[in-house]
């Protein structure tokens, strides 16, 4: 006799998938002190309370408000305190002042996730088929909504404690470390053809159908035959970069990134510690090469882990003193399938020479998730890949990813292409 397991319902797998990615938020905040989750080092980062609230707010606001009938708010106030940048729903708080934020408190936020979650589960558990159709969506968008703000909860708090003098560690250094893996064999180039080629989400092909609207339209792109590394760029690579002068020669620099490199006193990645920097003293580490702060603290820089913390502007002019270039988006994706090509996602998100720009007839997401990408199609560039920061399953191929030239505050690499 055999027994057949039974199958899940969508509904419930839902519901699980829930409870899975709001619990992971929690549990990334767990390291933190009270006073951690509420500092905000610079504008462009956010305290780790915020994250926590934001992601509540945007199911509060976007799903239960609208669909959940006799929902009550856990406070009204936290609609105005909580918005990010939803023009359609009203003011906010300005976003360089968010670490101004000592209430509410910890516990409150706690409180207002738990107020949410259990009606977003309720609703889950009651909806019938037609206001399931028009809920799912909302769900699994919100969800990925949150795994984004995983990653900068992570990304935010490692640049606020790299501002801190005694450089404390978000996670002990004997607890379960979250850092780069390394490689040692050398780089190799691979070939690629060019052509004709097929980019963006292929629907029911990856990731039970999901995408953000900026992956789409799949369209057709030409590309000239290319080489692209197999692996990305390590700090052994990039630290003979330093050494032969790479931040004092304005001619391997765009010139915004050499404005940059000038005004910053640039000389390495963002958390790379020079022996002469008195910081390392204080953690009995060695002064006889660079160190990194990372999420464990600091550790002497290891050679053949890639290189992270650049921006845009240092992965460029790596790859000019490196004889090379990055490749575009499209030529990323178009070799992500080539065999060989290693560490294409889950280490450093890979900056491209591409344009954060709209696809042929790339249409927003109805609603109010209409300025969820498109209105931030300008003065970006994109990157590609996943980093040790984002949440497993929340990458796929056609995933575009995007910062500002000057960002360096990410887990961001490098991977060089060339052409042939």
């Amino acid at each position: 006799m055999s027994f057949s397991r039974p199958m899940v319902q969508p509904a419930d797998a839902l519901r699980l998938r829930y409870g899975e990615v709001r619990a992971h938020s929690v549990v990334l905040a767990e390291p933190l002190s009270r006073e951690d989750q509420c500092i905000q080092s610079m504008p462009d980062a956010s305290p780790t309370k915020w994250h926590l609230a934001h992601t509540t707010w945007f199911f509060e606001t976007v799903l239960l408000q609208m669909h959940a009938t006799g929902y009550q708010p856990f406070d009204t106030r936290f609609h105005f305190l909580f918005n990010s940048y939803y023009e359609a729903l009203g003011p906010r708080h300005p976003r360089p002042q968010r670490g101004l934020l000592t209430r509410p408190s910890v516990d409150e936020v706690q409180a207002y996730r738990q107020h949410v979650d259990a009606a977003v589960v309720s609703l889950l558990e009651s909806a019938d088929s037609a206001l399931w159709e028009t809920i799912e969506p909302i769900v699994v968008l919100g969800l990925h909504h949150e795994q984004q703000h995983q990653e900068l909860l992570v990304t935010d708090i490692l640049h606020a404690l790299s501002c801190n003098p005694l450089l404390p560690a978000y996670r002990p250094a004997n607890g379960p470390a979250l850092r780069l893996a390394a490689v040692a064999a050398p780089a190799r180039w691979l070939r690629h053809a060019g052509g004709v080629v097929d980019v963006g989400f292929r629907a029911g092909d990856e990731m039970g159908g999901f995408a953000f609207d900026n992956e789409t339209p799949r369209h057709s792109v030409l590309l000239r035959p290319f080489e692209i590394a197999d692996r990305l760029v390590t700090c052994g690579d990039y630290a003979q970069f330093i050494a032969d002068g790479g931040y004092q020669r304005p001619d391997l620099w765009l010139s915004d990134g050499w404005a940059a490199v000038k005004a910053n006193e640039l000389r390495a990645p963002a958390y790379w510690l020079s022996p002469d920097d008195p910081r390392i003293a204080q953690h009995g580490a060695s002064t006889a090469g660079w160190q990194v702060f990372g999420l464990n603290g600091v550790r002497p820089m290891e050679p053949e882990a890639p290189v992270s913390q650049l921006s845009f502007y240092e992965a460029s002019a790596y790859a000019e003193w490196a004889g090379a270039r990055l490749p575009t988006e499209f030529e990323w994706e178009a070799a992500i399938d080539t065999p060989g090509m290693a560490q294409a996602t889950g280490h450093v998100w890979q900056w491209t020479r591409s344009s954060y720009d709209p696809y042929p007839g790339f249409r927003p997401l109805p609603g109010i998730a209409a300025e969820y990408n498109g209105k931030f199609m300008v003065g970006q560039l994109i990157l590609r890949g996943g980093s040790v920061a984002t949440p497993q399953g929340h990458t796929r191929p056609s995933y575009r990813n995007f910062f500002p030239p000057a960002a360096r505050w990410q887990f961001t690499g490098v991977r060089l292409a060339r052409d042939i």
